[in-house]
């Protein structure tokens, strides 16, 4: 199963400082990440085209690792030689000129980025090609009524897409995470978007309330789900392939403000300790599962068919008959 396209976490944007860069592994890639001068990320291929050292590799005086930067550049630690944001050589410093070869033409693969969410997105496309749509802005990450994220972090062996049916796949709730019925969703395409609901009676200590689980994914790479009727709770799923068989996954979670202090303890870590310890237990199922291409399905299982139908758009090449 190759790498569907898509935008992609890549970084927190309050983990990379101006000046700063850092290396990285994604879509079967070495990358350097760095925020220019100016305070724009910028995501590019690791490899300097001269003598092939890895730009995020290194010790510098200024930035600790990885080459110099200066304005909207990045200096290869091994020999100088200067790369702007958009992939091109604008200086080799110990050279009266550039090579013919490179002048004026990039020479090093970059990806277009976009800061939203206080996270940094890269688009990634195998064929290079320019975003089919934009990263989403979700209105909880900049009201301050809601909570600073609290943060989650796995890494695991798996196609993306498997962990993503999870959500369409409705009979695993009761066998793997114990829920008492199969939750009934209902859900809509429309082209890269997909969103869900499932409403429920959820118990209070003051009786049943009306609540309801909404889910909004874009792409494969950006989704989030909203938990309404106990505790306001935001959850952004950000998975990112490192390969085609290989992935990180990030929870962020925001929580609705009461009376403009942050919820503790109680209803609202009890909701974000339990997501956990969800996908805790589909792991060891996503790391040792096969996919079948043409799964036997019968009543009740979940829109799974419907669901791989749409995801199949974010695949540049049709690499299996999906029924």
């Amino acid at each position: 199963m190759p790498i569907p396209h898509g935008w992609y976490f890549v970084s927190y944007s309050d983990d990379l400082d101006a000046g700063q860069s850092k290396p990285l592994h994604y879509f079967d890639t070495e990358l350097v990440l760095f925020r220019t001068e100016d305070g724009n990320p910028v995501l590019m291929e690791a490899y300097c085209p001269h003598m092939g050292a890895h730009l995020g590799h290194g010790i510098h005086e200024n930035t600790g690792q990885g080459g110099r930067i200066k304005d909207d550049t990045i200096s290869c630690p091994f020999h100088g030689w200067t790369f702007n944001s958009e992939g091109f050589v604008v200086n080799i410093p110990y050279a009266d000129n550039i090579p013919n070869k490179i002048k004026d033409k990039k020479c090093i693969r970059t990806f277009p980025v976009k800061e939203v969410n206080k996270t940094i997105m890269a688009w990634y496309h195998p064929k290079q090609k320019e975003p089919l749509w934009e990263a989403v802005q979700f209105n909880e990450t900049e009201d301050k009524n809601w909570t600073d994220f609290d943060k989650y972090e796995y890494k695991f062996n798996a196609h993306l897409q498997e962990t993503a049916e999870n959500g369409a796949d409705s009979a695993h709730f009761v066998y793997v995470h114990g829920t008492s019925t199969l939750p009934e969703w209902e859900f809509t395409y429309e082209n890269h978007k997909r969103t869900g609901v499932m409403k429920a009676k959820m118990p209070t200590p003051r009786g049943e309330v009306d609540g309801a689980i909404n889910i909004f994914g874009h792409g494969p790479g950006q989704s989030a789900t909203r938990f309404t009727g106990i505790c306001e709770t935001f959850l952004m799923g950000l998975p990112t392939p490192i390969n085609a068989e290989e992935m990180e996954l990030r929870f962020a979670f925001s929580q609705q403000k009461e009376n403009g202090e942050s919820p503790k303890g109680g209803v609202a870590a009890a909701i974000i300790a339990d997501i956990n310890k969800q996908v805790q237990e589909d792991i060891p199922i996503w790391e040792n599962k096969k996919f079948l291409a043409n799964p036997i399905l019968c009543a009740k299982d979940g829109p799974i068919a419907q669901f791989r139908k749409w995801f199949q758009q974010f695949y540049s090449e049709k690499w299996k008959e999906i029924s």
